[in-house]
């Protein structure tokens, strides 16, 4: 029997009565198992199936078996203990899409552990944009698909602030002279933030204003990247967009 402390992904049910769970544990990584009466048992699981509740969990490993069997869950924080709306709900929900989607089963990922838990612990009404920002950055550097930000992809040569552009099939940055025609300019405080964001906790960032279109760049240009490695475009993204974000 192993235990751990767990952040729920995703649930969907296989039967009347259990639920196949993805949750993703500091030790043993991203994790797949069965809820046997999950749907039904509030002893063993109540209030802790929720996308993004962080819980401890014991489970256990079945020779030969891609599921584990989950045998319970023990609520440590909810996502609906605090204040919910539209925007935090899809900030929330990207986190646990990208996770998902994203990371390999039972392979250890203490870095994107200590990722989320922070971010987490900063995703509020009031603020949903700073963390999801900080995240998406985080999550692009930490899977190997964010190329060195301060030169340009095409020539090596340094950019400068606000002459930087991104293009949806294409990793990495560009110069002036090698943007192409379809990029889009990535803003010179969304590029002085990203900067920023690669050598500081989020919270360093948690003092200042970040209304919805502050780093909106960044933050399409990170999504443009995890949609192109993930190979799939992501519904929590689309939500976002729809907020104008």
């Amino acid at each position: 029997m192993h235990e751990s402390e767990a952040v729920i992904l995703r649930c969907w049910p296989v039967n009347e009565a259990d639920l196949v769970v993805s949750f993703f544990t500091r030790e043993f990584g991203k994790v797949k198992g069965v809820a046997k009466s999950g749907l039904k048992s509030r002893k063993r699981f109540g209030g802790a199936l929720e996308p993004m509740t962080q819980a401890r969990a014991w489970f256990a490993v079945k020779p030969r078996q891609e599921l584990v069997r989950l045998d319970q869950l023990e609520l440590e924080r909810s996502p609906l203990a605090g204040q919910v709306d539209y925007a935090r709900t899809a900030v929330l929900s990207f986190y646990a899409e990208v996770l998902d989607e994203a990371l390999p089963e039972h392979d250890p990922q203490e870095t994107v552990f200590r990722l989320l838990a922070a971010v987490l612990d900063a995703t509020t009404v009031e603020q949903p944009w700073l963390p999801v920002t900080y995240f998406g950055l985080w999550m692009t550097r930490l899977m190997g698909w964010l190329p060195e930000l301060g030169v340009c992809t095409a020539c090596g040569e340094a950019l400068k602030a606000g002459e930087a552009s991104f293009h949806p099939g294409s990793d990495g940055l560009f110069c002036s002279l090698h943007r192409q025609g379809a990029g889009m300019v990535l803003d010179g405080d969304s590029w002085a933030v990203a900067q920023r964001m690669l050598r500081a906790p989020v919270t360093a960032f948690q003092g200042e204003q970040w209304p919805r279109k502050r780093a909106q760049a960044l933050r399409r240009f990170t999504w443009q990247a995890l949609e192109r490695h993930l190979e799939r475009r992501l519904r929590t993204v689309d939500a976002m967009r729809q907020l104008g974000a």
